[in-house]
């Protein structure tokens, strides 16, 4: 089987947990022995292509301003027009579909159409090719992909802008009957795009996203044993409004204990504002971007992630990264998240944006180490539900069917 993943950022570059999860798939079938197909954008002018073991990679700039991941840097006026342009592309049908021609993939599976714009669908069904298409946000829906008003307020269909419901309509119009199978790693992801008329009749599947799991993932906590005084916090993601970092720091702020400390792991368009927010407070550290390597360390030696999102995650993915480590997770009870945390056992929930509750939360684990090491026992047994290789099975699985719907419609 040869199959094709169409994402819009590809290694050496990185841009969220997405583009992490579509360049480990291209890995796993790559080792598994399957031909592969990658088409993904140049940050850079031009066109290239690129040749890894049996993974062939075309990558092309955008016919726009700039890309996904230089665009938080320009002004409000070109990030319009950015948005404006990345909505379809006749450019990138004819790039992708010149690859598709070339190729002659037996399935392809589209991510986030970031950059390469909605005419992806286009481009792979006008070669009668199936087609996986797989939730990572809500870019169907919303063009900040947040579901989040600048205000900070969750859209809804009380409070949603008129240009945001003919959005939503060209979206349908253009991917509705193009798509063979829908994956998404939680059922919230699913159940939301239903709710708006998406996909009705196309078959949709929860695949969790899955981590690669290890003999020396765990390294078991028992600082407290040791006399360290010091427990550790840690964020780690985006540093923007969404994200609620926020209100992680506002909650510490209100801690009274001097035997705590932040890490926040991240970089982002709200970095400064952070800082700002966290000043003069010397149990607050911030860290910059890292590589994963070294993030994979802080994940070992916090005690607990705190994932204070106040947009519908669609999954949370360093969730399971710390779950892999044993590590205890607080986060939001929105989106996807609470179907990964269970309160009170690998974690706690708090409701979004309150920041009385995110303190209550963490003061209960500051005063109680014992129920601190039943959690980060039960975290490092619920990763074991998540093993990357089990998701790419299943993902196997869905290509080999969405193969056979296609052929069904000929």
């Amino acid at each position: 089987m040869k199959i094709c993943g169409i994402t819009s950022v590809y290694s050496p570059y990185e841009f969220g947990g997405s583009s992490i999860y579509a360049n480990n798939i291209t890995l796993e079938l790559s080792n598994r022995g399957y031909e592969n197909v990658v088409i993904t954008i140049n940050p850079f002018n031009g066109e290239r292509f690129e040749k890894e073991k049996n993974i062939n990679i075309y990558r092309f700039h955008p016919f726009n301003l700039t890309t996904i991941q230089g665009i938080g840097r320009k002004s409000l006026l070109k990030q319009a027009i950015w948005s404006f342009l990345d909505v379809y592309s006749y450019y990138s049908y004819r790039m992708i579909r010149k690859v598709l021609i070339k190729e002659k993939p037996d399935v392809v599976h589209v991510h986030t159409p970031i950059d390469m714009t909605l005419s992806v669908f286009n481009a792979v069904k006008s070669l009668g090719l199936p087609l996986v298409f797989t939730l990572h946000d809500y870019l169907l829906l919303c063009r900040r992909v947040t579901l989040l008003h600048s205000s900070g307020k969750i859209c809804t269909d009380k409070n949603i802008n008129p240009l945001c419901k003919i959005y939503r309509k060209v979206v349908r119009t253009i991917v509705d009957d193009k798509v063979d199978i829908v994956t998404a790693p939680s059922q919230f992801a699913l159940d939301i795009l239903s709710d708006d008329g998406f996909f009705k009749k196309t078959k949709k599947v929860v695949v969790p996203h899955g981590v690669i799991l290890g003999d020396a993932d765990y390294c078991e906590k028992t600082k407290r044993d040791k006399g360290e005084k010091d427990l550790n916090f840690l964020y780690v993601g985006g540093l923007t409004k969404n994200k609620g970092v926020q209100v992680l720091i506002e909650a510490v702020k209100q801690i009274s204990s001097d035997n705590i400390k932040l890490h926040i792991v991240g970089n982002g368009v709200y970095e400064l504002d952070l800082k700002q927010l966290a000043k003069n407070d010397k149990r607050i550290i911030f860290y910059g971007k890292l590589e994963r390597g070294k993030i994979g360390e802080f994940y070992n030696s916090a005690d607990v992630l705190i994932v204070p999102s106040i947009w519908y995650e669609t999954f949370g993915r360093v969730i399971l990264e710390a779950f892999r480590a044993g590590t205890a997770v607080i986060c939001s009870n929105i989106g996807g998240m609470p179907e990964l945390v269970i309160d009170n056992y690998n974690g706690y929930l708090f409701e979004a944006g309150k920041v009385d509750q995110l303190r209550k939360a963490l003061n209960s684990i500051i005063a109680d180490p014992n129920k601190l090491k039943r959690l980060q026992e039960n975290a490092y047994k619920s990763s074991k539900e998540y093993s990357f290789s089990k998701c790419v099975d299943k993902l196997v699985e869905i290509y080999g069917e969405a193969i056979q719907i296609n052929r069904s419609k000929e």
